[in-house]
């Protein structure tokens, strides 16, 4: 093999190579190399499939006289097995965010570099599509009713059945026919990257360069977004989910109109099918290939499942039930466990004593509503919680909440990364008013919202005396 490269190589620049190392793989069958030259380097890519190889020359040599940031390709052997291509380094967005993402918390730095990606897209999605010869494409030019099925059934037979959950898979039919028709309104002359996420995202001199479009075609732009926002391993929290996609949004803007609500929903049903196919892959990769690095991933993406079905999808009634029961199957739910800080968050009354930590760590915060303006001292209050809209409206009315609230938060805010940094597996946070009913569940219902947006934690809701427990 180095013999193929060396003489690409050679044949290319007209010098001798003087180093050939092969670098890590991905989850693909191609390798790669970087050659080193008197004065540079350049990377050689052997890939088993011609087509695909074909495919990727013919999208970048397009791109790079389009002007977008992607390598340049420069030579391939005559039967095209090998090619070479610029070397732009090691620095791949998902290693320069890896900090942000093994705290849960991104910095200002990270989420940078994450927006200049996300900007670029709507970039390489229009302008790249321009004159595009889409026939080349591999394995096929557009986007349609088949590759969407080819993917559903990934999921289904390399993921669902490898579970032993027990389904009905004309029931599950019916929802993929739906789910298919959905997408397909969706369809739009635009280059679809197929895998936009961070391990594709190269930064040379804090600029974003894309790699690996190979498996791109004609098709919506929606699915590359989900790729790259629900990218599973990523899990962005939910406030940084929502400040990406404004910056799509905003950028998307130079080529077409969007209504934001609208994107939105669209794009819910993206993020589900984009999470199907993943999981279909981490199945055939895990289950099938015997590469078990892959599973640890699992519980990420029916993580972003989990969060997904807190608004139903109606449209798909069998298929959101059936993975109900995904994401409560105990060897997914524990995978990982030890290493995801969990905040639970208390409400309590008082005169029935401060709640036990069960973790046995000894308890956490105790924050005193008692200061707040009470709605129970008020008939018409009596009969509502603090989950209601009439006593939500009767604090914020007031107004004393938001600043306790705020001061509280500053406080967990802290005490949350700092946990998260030492790898800690368990924080408590308690708030306690006269009844239990009113002021602690406001605020322990606000402060859990917050801090799940913020972080990557699990947070577990607990009010005492309502006799309330829920997962975030």
């Amino acid at each position: 093999m180095n013999t193929a490269i060396a003489k690409l190589f050679r044949d290319c620049t007209g010098e001798e190579p003087l180093n050939i190392e092969e670098l890590p793989s991905s989850g693909s069958n191609r390798r790669y190399f970087r050659i080193t030259g008197n004065d540079r380097t350049l990377i050689a890519a052997k890939g088993t499939s011609i087509p695909e190889n074909v495919a990727f020359w013919t999208i970048a040599d397009h791109f790079r006289k389009a002007g977008l940031p992607v390598p340049a390709v420069l030579s391939h052997s005559e039967d095209f097995v090998y090619y070479l291509q610029e070397d732009l380094g090691d620095d791949t967005l998902f290693n320069l965010v890896a900090d942000g993402r093994d705290k849960g918390q991104y910095s200002r730095a990270e989420k940078t570099l994450l927006i200049k990606a996300i900007r670029c897209l709507p970039k390489l999605q229009f302008e790249g599509a321009r004159g595009l010869d889409f026939s080349v494409c591999f394995p096929q030019p557009e986007f349609d009713e088949r590759m969407i099925s080819f993917d559903q059934n990934y999921f289904k037979y390399c993921f669902l059945k490898a579970t032993g959950i027990e389904f009905s898979e004309i029931k599950l039919d019916e929802d993929f026919r739906t789910m298919s028709s959905v997408l397909m309104r969706s369809m739009s002359d635009t280059f679809l990257y197929r895998d936009f996420q961070a391990r594709n995202v190269m930064f040379r001199d804090g600029e974003p360069y894309f790699i690996d479009f190979q498996g791109g075609r004609k098709g919506p732009v929606f699915y590359d977004v989900a790729s790259f926002i629900w990218q599973a391993k990523a899990a962005y929290p939910e406030e940084l989910k929502v400040e990406l996609i404004d910056q799509y949004i905003d950028a998307l803007r130079a080529y077409i109109p969007v209504n934001r609500d609208e994107f939105l929903e669209t794009l819910r049903h993206f993020v589900l099918f984009r999470t199907l196919q993943v999981l279909g892959a981490y199945g055939f990769r895990g289950y099938f290939e015997k590469k078990p690095h892959f599973l640890q991933s699992v519980p990420f993406a029916l993580d972003n499942i989990r969060k997904l079905l807190k608004k139903p999808f109606v449209e798909y009634p069998y298929l959101s039930q059936v993975l109900e029961e995904l994401c409560n199957l105990r060897e997914y739910t524990e995978m990982n466990k030890e290493k995801v800080l969990e905040v639970m968050i208390c409400s309590f009354a008082y005169k029935k004593g401060i709640p036990n930590d069960v973790s046995g760590n000894g308890g956490g915060y105790v924050f005193d509503c008692r200061g707040l303006e009470n709605p129970g001292k008020y008939e018409h209050y009596k009969h509502f919680t603090g989950m209601d809209a009439e006593v939500i409206k009767f604090m914020e009315d007031d107004g004393g909440v938001l600043k306790f609230l705020d001061n509280a938060y500053n406080l967990v805010d802290a005490h949350v990364k700092r946990f998260m940094e030492r790898k800690f597996t368990h924080l408590m946070v308690s708030f306690g008013c006269t009844g239990g009913q009113h002021r602690s569940v406001y605020c322990a219902e606000h402060l859990a919202e917050h801090v799940s947006k913020k972080f990557n934690v699990r947070v577990h809701v607990v009010h005492r005396e309502l006799e309330i427990e829920k997962d975030l």
